[in-house]
């Protein structure tokens, strides 16, 4: 018998490379998880497309395994998910008409090229707070509606547009709620950032039908109810939010200023910035933090394509190391670089430099470099990007954060963490709840369902396990960061 006193939340964490189901008790503790790897599809040079009926049966699969252990009664789901990672789908047969376009593909750049030279990109920026990048879910819509043959259907209202927590909700609800939340809306460069609403000269300049889009409702607010045949009971879905903005929640990063960084696949990077959007003028996007009873709270954002990506690289492509966690021991064997600098534009340059045509770079090496010393400047990479969009966010007028609030995979390996406390000079702060995207969309389902009242009680549930403070001298930490930008001149596109 279920013991119904035990009132639980169910997250659903659908990212880039796993889809996970997590169940939280009231003091935010994780009392069940269940994953599923999901593989990922390379069908040209810069393109990168997931399965959705494959992320569907994960999904399924995860929620009943953790439903099924019977350890308390859900009264909420909460959804977060991999951002700009675009699905349409038909609403008849809730089948996709494509794979989904993840977000790292880069198909679109020549579209976005064009646009930015016909000087479209002011107006993009200033309606959307981002920049005209494939990153972004606008131009994938266009490209799914023109090569799979569905821009008559789409506009004949037949066809549904969605990023992936859109996609589960319809999936989920039997194809009865088509919905998504702010902070994902934000990412489309289809939603205006400052009215709150689908942008109907964004639609115009990338000519994506109005009929596609999605409701959008509060992040934590009443999205519907599981289909009882799906996950075997019907459970009331209250939040949703983009991974990167359920974890800036996760963190309890409530005041403008606080800054946390998530490394998995790609790094992100996001300060409150409070009720008011921040403009930047480094290339930084701004968007929606969260939005609760209307009231929208905005965020600056910086995003670091290949983090984690970097060393599956160096375990998959390179053949370097047979796991990710051998890294920490390989770059503690040699006492610096050695002079080596790995820039990992694998698929671009991501903030402050915006540059999708770079590529990866390896510099600096001689006869004396060996295995260790690439592996560590791989990870010398990870804190050397952090420090970049940490000083653009600067230059734009963010306030110093008393400290860095870190969580995902990477933040295992404590010899990172210590890089990175060294190459920006402040406090690294790591989660003790390591499944920090997870738990911020529960926290928000909690105050949907009544289990949380305010932030404040939000605030409570947030502790770190672990910190670490700067230990480079400033002498040696100016010589790494100059051979840094001088690699990264070199990986850039303008340079001969």
């Amino acid at each position: 018998m279920v013991p119904d006193a035990v009132e639980l939340i169910l997250a659903i964490d659908q990212g880039t490379t796993s889809t996970r189901a997590i169940l939280f008790d009231t003091q935010a503790r994780a009392v069940a998880i269940a994953q599923r790897p999901l593989p990922q599809i390379f069908p040209a040079d810069g393109w990168v497309e997931h399965d959705p009926e494959e992320i569907w049966r994960a999904t399924v699969a995860v929620c009943r395994e953790v439903l099924g252990k019977n350890i308390g009664r859900v009264v909420g789901i909460g959804i977060t998910n991999q951002r700009e990672t675009t699905v349409v789908w038909n609403r008849k047969t809730s089948r996709p008409v494509y794979n989904a376009i993840v977000w790292q593909d880069r198909r679109t750049t020549a579209q976005c090229k064009a646009l930015a030279e016909a000087g479209c990109e002011v107006e993009v920026t200033c309606r959307s707070g981002l920049l005209l990048d494939p990153y972004f879910s606008a131009t994938k819509v266009g490209w799914i509606l023109d090569h799979a043959g569905a821009r008559a259907d789409a506009e004949a209202g037949l066809l549904a547009f969605g990023t992936i927590d859109c996609f589960l909700l319809w999936r989920l609800t039997g194809g009865r709620i088509h919905a998504t939340d702010p902070t994902n809306a934000a990412r489309t460069a289809l939603f205006n950032i400052h009215s709150n609403q689908w942008d109907p000269e964004l639609l115009r300049l990338f000519d994506v039908p109005a009929g596609l889009l999605p409701q959008v409702q509060d992040n934590a607010s009443e999205f519907g109810t599981t289909d009882p045949g799906i996950l075997g009971q019907a459970i009331p879905v209250r939040a949703m939010a983009g991974d990167q903005q359920a974890a800036l929640v996760g963190h309890a990063c409530f005041t403008p200023g606080d800054l946390k960084c998530t490394y998995g696949t790609g790094g992100f990077i996001i300060a409150n910035t409070g009720t008011t959007p921040v403009r930047s003028h480094s290339r930084l996007l701004t968007t929606i933090g969260y939005r609760l009873q209307g009231v929208t709270t905005y965020a600056l954002e910086g995003s670091i394509f290949m983090t984690g990506a970097a060393v599956q690289w160096l375990r998959d492509g390179l053949g370097l190391i047979k796991d990710a966690a051998e890294c920490e021991a390989m770059a503690a064997q040699v006492v610096n670089n050695g002079g080596v600098y790995l820039v990992p534009a694998m698929v671009g340059l991501g903030a402050p430099h915006w540059d999708s045509a770079a590529r990866g770079l390896i510099c600096g090496f001689d006869r004396k470099a060996t295995a260790a010393h690439l592996v560590r400047a791989t990870l010398e990479a990870v804190a050397l990007q952090t420090r970049d969009l940490i000083g653009a966010m600067r230059k734009d007028g963010i306030a110093r954060a008393t400290a860095l609030r870190v969580d995902g995979g990477m933040t295992a390996n404590a010899w990172l963490m210590q890089c990175v406390a060294d190459v920006i000079g402040m406090t690294v702060a790591r989660a003790a709840v390591a499944e920090t995207t997870a738990l911020g969309v529960a926290c928000l389902a909690a105050l949907q369902s009544g289990l949380c009242q305010s932030l404040e009680d939000l605030t409570q549930l947030y502790r770190a396990d672990r910190t670490w403070q700067t230990q480079m001298p400033a002498e040696t930490r100016s010589d790494l960061v100059r051979g840094w930008d001088v690699a990264v001149r070199r990986a850039r596109t303008n340079l001969t």
